[in-house]
């Protein structure tokens, strides 16, 4: 049996599983460090203990579901794995939601309760307004005298602890939210096994995590990236990680890596280019950084080159998913190949698929489909999505893809970002890439509008680095330098300089905001005319 595979037969649950082998092993090791302090594991396995007591006294029973709306702190760690750790489902919700989002999910979910963030409360209370969800809410981190019953007074430290609950590996353990860009979001269940093996398969065999590593994520615990980053990763290798409940701006995150001697630190691609674009960045010989992880988007190139000539550190670039948990093609360490997303990570099996249905040869770009022991199980109450997306074991991604001369694969973009001018298909992410390229670029982003001749052309939203005039002649000249560089039918026909691009909270660009905006402003134009 592989060494990543948890048992089919018998018990098994993935909280006792990440506390038991630390607490055997480093009960006085430090797990954790946020803002309020320092804690072992041994303080890790107390309050997760607590926390599933105390879910269990206010009547939430094993197989019942809590939403988390919950900012990177403690008080995640605690809940999170105390529920696991007794049979509830904690529901990990992102905390930049609109109330409508958090409206829905509640209903969707059929959540008994939620744990929220005092500065979460007040957009919650517009949630449960809004919705029919009878649930009660519970306050982390609020005083005492805070209205509603919570997470301090439900604890008692002297009381009995709760046995964990005899789950099994296939067993539903939680669930995650997709993104709801493309319509409601989607629940997406996993298994007790599932948070293991994605730490054996990436975490150690791939990346080789250690238990001297010190762990940050950009990326927050509510994302299946930050998830692994942040709790599965560390614990299952006895690491320490660092939390920051804030957003993670260059100048707190170059503060957090230097303060806390991090030495694997876990981002995004537009937040590496934030951080070489800012003043803040620690060059070779003042971090202690061994290795950087990106995913969310392709890792441009240039981005990749720069902060390994900056700070002597590579970026290991990566894609996965909320569906498949955490990442399933990526780099190797010591190995990477700027512009390519990697190869399989071992235990995942991927193809290509054009629109004919069949996998696309060597060069050509086709749709991604994955599978793997980490897949979700389904889109909760979306049969139909279940469906178009679930297919036969495979996942279909609504990723592009090609396959490199050199075997690797590289990720063109969203299907749906995807340009076909003159007939052929152009990725945004490979003319996104080349204006990167050029100094005076911080960001760009890649959209197709349709010209009075109903042709297809590509147009580039810009962001220019701090003290650049962005003018009609810096424009021709990024059009002359994408000439240089690419094929003569990608070269964006348009340039628009903007403060910047619309982004999700986990830092991708959302180029549909982009076309939806571009769309109803060319409609606008055309009814003025």
């Amino acid at each position: 049996m592989p060494q990543w595979e948890t048992p089919r037969t018998g018990t098994y649950n993935a909280a006792v599983d990440l506390i038991s082998r630390n607490l055997s092993h480093r009960p006085d090791k430090i797990a954790y460090i946020d803002s309020d302090g320092c804690y072992s594991y041994r303080d890790v396995a107390v309050r997760a203990e607590q926390a599933g007591a105390a879910l269990r006294a206010i009547g939430i029973r094993p197989g019942d579901r809590v939403a988390l709306c919950m900012l990177d702190s403690i008080e995640f760690i605690a809940v999170f794995l105390g529920a696991l750790r007794v049979g509830i489902i904690p529901i990990p919700l992102n905390t930049l939601l609109t109330a409508d989002d958090y409206a829905f999910i509640l209903n969707d979910s059929g959540a008994r309760a939620a744990v929220v963030s005092d500065a979460q409360v007040q957009k919650l209370r517009e949630a449960i307004q809004r919705s029919q969800w009878a649930g009660e809410m519970i306050v982390s981190g609020a005083p005492e005298s805070a209205t509603g019953r919570t997470l301090g007074t439900l604890i008692d430290p002297k009381g009995e602890t709760v046995p964990h609950h005899p789950t099994r590996a296939d067993d539903i353990a939680f669930w995650l939210y997709s993104s709801g860009s493309t319509g409601s979001p989607k629940g997406t269940p996993h298994r007790h096994s599932s948070l293991m093996i994605t730490a054996e398969l990436f975490a150690r065999d791939t990346l080789r995590l250690q238990e001297d590593d010190v762990v940050f994520s950009a990326a927050k615990l509510f994302f299946a990236y930050g998830l692994g980053n942040a709790l599965t990763f560390p614990m299952s290798v006895g690491a320490t990680c660092v939390l920051h409940a804030g957003r993670p701006s260059p100048e707190v995150v170059a503060r957090l890596l230097i303060d806390h001697k991090v030495t694997v630190f876990c981002g995004a691609p537009t937040l590496f280019g934030s951080i070489l674009a800012s003043s803040h960045l620690s060059e070779r010989g003042q971090h202690a950084l061994r290795l950087c992880l990106s995913a969310g988007e392709a890792l441009p190139s240039e981005i990749g080159r720069a902060w390994t000539a900056r700070t002597g550190v590579e970026i290991v670039d990566g894609i996965g998913s909320t569906e498949m948990l955490h990442i399933y093609i990526s780099n190797r360490p010591k190995q990477v190949r700027h512009g390519s997303t990697g190869s399989p990570v071992p235990g995942y099996e991927v193809r290509l698929v054009g629109e004919d249905g069949l996998e696309v040869g060597p060069g050509e770009i086709g749709e991604l489909y994955v599978r793997g022991p980490t897949m979700a199980t389904e889109y909760w109450n979306q049969p139909e999505k279940t469906a178009a997306a679930f297919v036969d074991g495979w996942l279909r991604t609504g990723d592009k893809f090609l396959v490199q001369d050199d075997g690797g694969l590289r990720h063109c973009g969203r299907a749906d970002d995807m340009l076909k001018v003159s007939g052929i298909w152009v990725s945004p992410i490979e003319v996104e890439n080349a204006l990167l390229a050029h100094d005076s670029v911080l960001e760009a982003a890649v959209i197709g509008v349709t010209d009075e001749a109903g042709l297809v052309k590509s147009k580039a939203f810009v962001v220019s680095k701090a003290g650049v005039t962005a003018d009609r002649a810096l424009a021709q000249a990024l059009k002359d330098f994408t000439k240089e560089r690419l094929a003569p039918y990608k070269y964006p026909r348009e340039i628009e300089f903007v403060a910047e691009l619309p982004k999700t909270a986990n830092g991708k660009i959302r180029r549909h905001v982009l076309r939806e905006q571009e769309k109803r402003r060319r409609a606008d134009s055309a009814l003025v005319q």
